[in-house]
């Protein structure tokens, strides 16, 4: 009599198995890269261009035991011969595993005449950390640094941290005025009796479907004619533009699903509609406000097309600022990865801090009854 119901829960454990299983090889995919930028970021660039950054991790790996010095009269262009064994050039700089398990590899180019002995031995953690790349990256001070040929590099390095103060300034403005304007409209669709409140949802939700880069050259235009043009209002007033369809859509969703028995209570009581906004909306409408606030600011802060349209160099974003640091010094792994997480950093620290109310705001809505 068991035999049905031991098999649905055999059935339903395995279906959970399988979920759970998927969802944690998801995250793992996701979690891999982001974790090789976080690695990388903090390892010096020798290290970056002679192993991967799993590297870091114990593994078995040959490590240096002594130097051989290459004759000056051996030709480097022909087949070369070390302790009896002749391989080229290229070949002994890929490394040459000799009969008694040593590994022998050349450093450096042709003119560097230095081998290296390797021996197959258990690695741990790798202890050559360091903070100097987010130094450089932020300070903007002089770099130095060997590269693959064993050569003395020196640089100036980007100074981001003007950039990460642009975008704070341009992302924090530009997540509170839609979020407050959309307050203001979600409610008076949702509660208030107006002639054309039905045509004007209608062209908001509408507006949903336009592209924003076919606004991007009349609003450059009018910005010219205003002067507004490479100022933080500008690019403020364009992202509450763009953002605000988004906003007003959602929150209309989680406003209009509110109880209406507390808010005619509070008709009857005399209260006015400022006063029933503020008081109980905004209170109740916490996840709803916090998922879209999410959603600007990801989106503002990792934008690049607006900010580089109506800001320029004038007032470079983090964004802009890493774009640049790719063309100009786009070999130097150490500084592209830790520069690129600088730029993960607000963006988590914002999702981990408002994601409880997420999943609660993008149901806003969604079921009624």
């Amino acid at each position: 009599m068991n035999t049905p119901s031991r098999s649905l829960k055999g059935q339903k454990a395995l279906s959970d198995f399988l979920v759970n299983a998927t969802l944690i090889l998801i995250c793992l995919i996701w979690l891999i890269p982001a974790l090789g930028i976080f690695v990388t970021s903090f390892r010096n660039s020798t290290d970056i261009f002679k192993t991967g950054w799993w590297t870091i991790f114990p593994h078995q790996a040959y490590m240096k035991t002594g130097e051989i010095n290459i004759d000056p009269s051996v030709d480097v262009n022909g087949p070369i011969e070390i302790e009896g064994v002749s391989h080229t050039f290229e070949e002994w700089r890929a490394g040459v595993v000799m009969p008694d398990g040593r590994q022998l590899t050349w450093f450096g180019n042709k003119r560097t005449r230095l081998v290296e002995v390797q021996v197959l031995e258990w690695k741990w953690f790798d202890t050559k950390l360091t903070l100097d790349n987010y130094k450089n990256v932020l300070t903007g001070k002089e770099i130095s640094f060997t590269d693959a040929s064993g050569q003395v590099v020196r640089a100036q390095g980007n100074d981001l941290s003007g950039a990460f103060l642009n975008s704070i300034a341009v992302a924090i403005p530009a997540t509170i005025i839609p979020i407050l304007i959309a307050c203001f409209a979600a409610y008076g669709f949702a509660w208030m009796n107006f002639p054309g409140r039905r045509l004007l949802f209608t062209i908001v939700v509408a507006l949903l479907v336009v592209p924003l880069q076919i606004a991007l050259v009349p609003i450059l235009q009018d910005y010219t004619k205003l002067n507004l043009n490479g100022t933080f209002l500008a690019i403020w007033l364009a992202h509450t533009g763009f953002g605000l369809p988004l906003a007003i859509y959602l929150l209309f969703n989680y406003i209009n699903g509110l109880p209406r028995d507390i808010l005619e209570s509070a008709f009857i009581d005399g209260a006015s509609h400022f006063t029933i906004f503020t008081n109980l909306i905004l209170p109740l409408s916490v996840p709803a406000l916090a998922s879209f606030a999410i959603f600007q600011f990801l989106w503002v802060w990792n934008d690049y097309l607006v900010a580089l349209v109506f800001l320029g160099d004038q007032n470079r974003v983090l964004t802009s600022a890493l774009a640049a640091l790719v063309g100009e010094k786009g070999q130097d792994w150490h500084l592209l990865t830790s520069g690129a997480f600088i730029s993960m950093i607000v963006p988590l620290a914002v999702f981990f801090a408002l994601q409880r109310y997420f999943v609660r705001g993008l149901l806003a809505g969604s079921v009624k009854g």
